[in-house]
């Protein structure tokens, strides 16, 4: 009778470990960067179009946005994390963007804390993501536990984050990955929302991609390399000094968002792409699009304004919806589609 107590208090505790970590330590790759910096847009001194009517609407899995952002999945399960992710709703209602919470699996087994997750009060028109790991349909999970945390979120889609080195490093992680793919096409088969792939940060391969497009999921978001290292943020949290070790060999490990969205659009023109991975300005939100991607998450930024306040929140948000139109009005691009498709981003040689 006590596993599952203990479990959940487990889990709850490293919820509240990875927001203290992420917003005190430095846990950003420093020897691997997004790609990006290794592309730049080509000026236009004459655009020939009104600011006022640049528009970077979009449309994401057949639902309306006012601007290409995704707040993406950080947290929850704890009170800290209930203020946080009640401000990030609430901001993300304000501006129509999408927001993802973190994993759900405490709320699964702690079923107390689902408030913690439950923002669609807040964001009652808003793009959500339910959120649980892939591999714990290797331990128990299946459709029922899915439908959970797709009904406590009241969520459009669940994305499953795929996220093998931080088990390697994590104490206790969970290290069975065999046949999960098989696991996820039939959950992709049975599931009444569309499935997302997600990694956390050390990227999504072409190769990779494909498997996961056939298996059934829906779209994937990259979740380059480049921005925080969650095998930094686990090493912060090692129980040992092998844990401690391998979290520093493998802090930049990874391939870089732009190199994902390249490749993976190469071999998937329509598939709906979601970039994130170290992006933290609207200059990388345009150049990801530009690349292929159809919207832009965000995290660390958000997770650091969300811990201020909400005030902070929205003032991230307005900027980063600012920086953006600039990119599309400074290119003379009226639309993101016109974006995509104008050439304007070049890579440097």
């Amino acid at each position: 009778m006590n596993a599952p107590t203990n479990i959940s208090a487990q889990t709850q505790n490293r919820k509240a470990d990875h927001i203290r970590i992420c917003l005190e330590e430095d846990v950003q790759s420093h020897q691997i960067t997004n790609g990006l910096e290794r592309y730049r847009f080509t000026h236009s001194c004459l655009p020939e179009l009104n600011h006022n009517d640049i528009d970077i609407s979009t449309t994401f899995l057949e639902k309306h946005l006012d601007a290409p952002l995704l707040i993406s999945s950080m947290t929850g399960g704890t009170e800290q994390a209930a203020i946080i992710n009640q401000r990030l709703a609430q901001v993300a209602q304000h501006y129509k963007i999408a927001m993802g919470v973190g994993s759900q699996r405490v709320a699964v087994e702690k079923p107390q804390v689902a408030d913690t997750f439950a923002v669609r009060k807040y964001a009652p028109d808003v793009l959500l993501f339910a959120n649980l790991g892939a591999v714990q349909l290797n331990y128990k999970y299946g459709l029922d536990e899915c439908l959970r945390v797709v009904d406590i979120l009241e969520a459009d889609a669940l994305i499953l984050h795929i996220n093998p080195l931080q088990e390697c490093i994590q104490p206790k992680g969970d290290t069975n990955f065999r046949g999960l793919l098989d696991k996820i096409s039939t959950l992709c088969s049975k599931l009444p929302v569309p499935v997302i792939a997600k990694e956390v940060g050390n990227g999504i391969s072409a190769a990779i991609a494909n498997k996961l497009i056939a298996a059934g999921v829906a779209a994937i978001d990259v979740a380059g390399a480049g921005g925080t290292s969650w095998a930094k943020v686990e090493s912060e949290r090692a129980e040992s000094p092998l844990q401690r070790r391998l979290g520093k060999t493998f802090a930049d490990w990874g391939l870089p968002t732009a190199e994902c969205i390249t490749t993976i659009r190469a071999i998937a023109k329509d598939v709906p792409l979601i970039a994130s991975g170290g992006l933290r300005h609207g200059l990388d939100i345009a150049a990801a699009i530009a690349l292929g991607a159809d919207i832009a998450g965000l995290a660390m930024p958000f997770l650091q304004a969300a811990a201020t306040s909400e005030t902070a929140v929205a003032e991230l948000a307005e900027v980063l919806i600012a920086e953006i139109t600039t990119v599309l009005f400074c290119t003379g691009n009226a639309t993101l589609y016109q974006l995509k498709h104008s050439g304007s981003l070049q890579r440097i040689e």
